[in-house]
Formats: C-alpha cells, structure tokens, sequence
C-alpha cells in the first residue's frame, strides 16, 4: 500500500518566500482531513529551525505552524522536515515533540547520513516514528547512495525518502535506484520535483520499483517548477481513502528556463533567485552560470557563492 504524504505547506514555502500565514495552515489542515490525507507536512521550506535572515524569515514560528496545526488535524498525521545543523534537539525537536509531532523526517545531502545520526537515535529512544530523508540523490552514485541508506537504517529509521532535489531523475534512474534499494529491506519513499516534467512519471516508477511513501503537493506548489502534483498521483494511484474534490487555491508552477538547466546540472531549485539576480547584475550569461555551479558541485547552502562566482566569470570575460 502506497501512503501519499501531502508537503503543499513546508516545499510549498519555498515558492512563497516562507510567508506561510495562519489562514494558510488553517484551510490546508480543513482540506487535508476532509480528503483523507493521511500525512501533512509542515513548517519553513527547510524545515523546522532554519527560519533566519539569511535562508528566509518566516512569518510564524515553528512552534506557532505546528500548535495551529494540531488544532485542526484530528485523523491526518503532522510531520517535520529536520536537517541537523539547522535544527537542534533541544531547541526545535524536544518543544516539536511536546506539540504532538507524529513523524520527523531527518534530512540530509545524499552523501552525509551520518550528520542524521544522532537526531535519529535521539528520536527513536523517545518512541517517535522518524524517517531518513537524502537530498539531492541525483548526484550520488548508486552504490554510495546504498550505503547512505543502510546507515540511516542502521541508526533506527523506519523508512527513508529519496529526494529528487534537483528534478534531474528519469524514469529509468528511479527504476534503477529503488531496485537496488529494495534489497536493503526498510520502506522506501520517493519526493520528486517537475524540473523536466518527469515528477508523476518518476512517482509512478518509484512505486512500481518498491516506494511505499510517495511526496506531492497540490497543483505541485513547491519549489523552482514544483513537487508531484497530488491530485493527478491520487486519480492515476489511488490509494488508501483519499477523496480529493476540491483542493486550496495555490499558483500551479511554471517551468521556466532556469529550472530545466539546474536540473540538467544538478543544481537545487533554491539557488535560482541568487542565479537570476547575479546573472542580471554581473552580465553574466544565466547558462553559462548554472554551468560553471553545477561543475563546483555546489550544495543547498551555498547560495552566497553563486555571486562571487559570477563576479569572477564577469573578470574573466
């Protein structure tokens, strides 16, 4: 059985600068009860604790988004989005905890289990559902995102989501990767962007090739051109209970140009406003840019790069 986990509210974010309002959570947790969603996600667009200057600064507290939240949800289930380093235990799990906090999802680079480590085994000791989450796992070979996930297994998540960051996946990468991955014996979930408009076309393959827990948002509102939109998942692979009607009103995201080149050079959506203004302000060629950081390999983080980068290729020309 295929369980869809409705991420409209925290990927969501990204496209709305994180101004995520009250009236926002309130209609999102109405919808998702009368629908039968059986998790919601909420929170910043990188997760709880990451509110800040420098990221985005978020209109509510986490603490704030979560108390509104249960509020309202009596049969969905509520996650977070954790990536250690942004959050801490005792700052943002502990209080996330307290609030009633059904399942955390502790997010890494696809390369970095082990910063999950202890974020995990803390969550596991206080009897919470938790998940292993790898970002960005386009740009990781196979075999080392195999023992990525071993790891997270090994430190006690019951589940771990592979997360198409990027949108840079094909049917067949998502074919290849959740075949090998079944062998590992822990449930699989796939999150995929729309940077190709692949997002459904890999859901499906993901849960053909072993997912049990597939990410999507309405009207795929997310990040860069957007997330699996979860009306089309549920009418193509219904699931569960799940009854969708009517959904909130979201802008349906627009591919643009940028998406699909940092797509094809492997880079996360969240780099594109730097992209777009550095290009503009340098007179540096956009593909030409998103070239020269996919080649650095830069990671989610490293947005302040993407301007002393384009500083110098502005030097050089």
């Amino acid at each position: 059985m295929v369980e869809y986990h409705d991420l409209t509210i925290r990927d969501g974010c990204h496209a709305i600068s994180h101004k995520l309002t009250a009236d926002m959570i309130k209609k999102h947790c109405m919808f998702a009860e009368k629908a039968g969603i059986p998790v919601m996600e909420i929170g910043h667009g990188n997760g709880i604790g990451a509110s800040s200057i420098l990221i985005g600064k978020a209109e509510l507290t986490d603490i704030e988004m979560i108390s509104l939240a249960k509020n309202y949800l009596k049969n969905t289930k509520l996650s977070v989005h954790v990536i250690p380093g942004l959050a801490t235990i005792e700052r943002d799990i502990d209080p996330a905890i307290n609030l009633g906090v059904d399942i955390f999802r502790i997010a890494s680079h696809c390369t970095e289990a082990t910063m999950t480590k202890s974020h995990i085994e803390y969550l596991v000791s206080r009897n919470k559902t938790v998940y292993g989450a790898l970002m960005m796992c386009a740009t990781c070979p196979l075999d080392v995102l195999v023992s990525e996930v071993e790891k997270m297994k090994s430190y006690g998540a019951s589940a771990v989501i592979i997360m198409d960051s990027t949108g840079s996946f094909f049917p067949e990468d998502v074919e290849k990767t959740f075949t090998e991955l079944s062998k590992i014996g822990i449930h699989l979930g796939f999150h995929g962007h729309n940077n190709l408009g692949l997002a459904v076309a890999n859901s499906l393959a993901a849960i053909k090739n072993g997912a049990t827990i597939i990410d999507a948002t309405v009207h795929g509102f997310g990040a860069g051109a957007g997330n699996t939109p979860l009306e089309i998942m549920t009418t193509l692979h219904p699931c569960g209970n799940i009854h969708i009607t009517d959904t909130p009103n979201y802008t349906h995201p627009v591919t643009k140009i940028i998406n699909i080149l940092t797509a094809k050079h492997k880079l996360h959506s969240v780099f594109e406003k730097a992209i777009l203004e550095s290009s503009e302000k340098y007179n540096v060629s956009i593909a030409k840019l998103v070239e020269e950081l996919g080649n650095r390999k830069l990671v989610a983080g490293q947005e302040d790069l993407v301007r002393v980068i384009a500083s110098q290729m502005s030097e050089q020309s």
